[in-house]
């Protein structure tokens, strides 16, 4: 079996006590037949350091973007990220969004830095990676501005309503599901999810954050992709086996690379 973790910070484990380096927590997913994790970025300077120490692995992909909840960590560059982006390593901008929840004050700097992301994610047709919280309409409406069908992308750890994930496919974008669908208070988000076609949906630890059940309350890892995958093929009424090809098939097409 081929499981895929499309979405994790390798960076943000605790490397003190639970792990002892990158090769150990990459090595506990395979265990349980987590093959290839994409490794996300959340500012540049974080990325570069990140990418020092993946360069040589071929089984962890890179996104490269700025979270809009890091904005105050280094200014914005556009050019600097464009370059960096620009790696045959990096298969997608972000993450990048909105987050008004966290962090209201800011609001115009967030827009402005996302829309300039999904204008590099155009610049060289790779995909963006969108986090949103309590900022549906302004994400939507930024992503349409900005043409994102163009790259396509995902809403990842998605949590949102069903008149967002319909929008979101509508314009070609795929779903990711992260550990909060196992949570009990998580309905909603199930009744979502049922309605979202097979091969439009990701799954995704977003580790250190967000651990399924039964691990909940615990810190997240790659292995625990797992458990969501398991939860969501159930939910969709598939084999967990036949799940996990169709989940990597989609990670195959929206970040055009070669797994299977």
């Amino acid at each position: 079996m081929f499981i895929v973790d499309s979405h994790c910070h390798l960076d943000a484990l605790d490397y003190e006590n639970l792990h002892h380096n990158i090769d150990d927590v990459v090595e506990k997913a395979k265990a349980r037949d987590v093959q290839h994790l994409v490794t996300i970025g959340v500012t540049l300077s974080r990325f570069e350091k990140m990418r020092d120490n993946l360069a040589h692995r071929s089984d962890v992909s890179l996104a490269c973007g700025v979270h809009p909840l890091d904005l105050d960590d280094e200014p914005f560059d556009y050019e600097r990220l464009l370059k960096l982006a620009d790696d045959p390593k990096v298969v997608a901008i972000g993450e990048t969004g909105l987050d008004y929840y966290y962090s209201i004050e800011n609001k115009q700097e967030q827009q402005s830095v996302f829309a300039q992301q999904i204008q590099i994610a155009n610049q060289l047709n790779k995909p963006v990676i969108v986090h949103t919280r309590s900022a549906r309409e302004d994400t939507m409406r930024i992503l349409l501005e900005n043409n994102a069908e163009k790259c396509g992308g995902v809403l990842h750890c998605f949590t949102e309503n069903q008149e967002m994930a319909n929008q979101a496919l509508a314009l070609g974008f795929y779903i990711s599901i992260s550990g909060i669908i196992t949570f009990k208070n998580a309905e909603a988000l199930r009744d979502v999810v049922r309605t979202v076609p097979l091969d439009r949906l990701l799954v995704e630890t977003d580790s250190p954050y967000l651990a399924p059940v039964p691990y909940r309350g615990k810190e997240n890892q790659p292995a625990y992709v797992r458990e969501v995958c398991e939860y969501v093929a159930a939910l969709k009424g598939v084999s967990t086996e036949e799940f996990a090809q169709i989940t990597t098939q989609n990670v195959e097409r929206l970040f055009k690379i070669q797994l299977l």
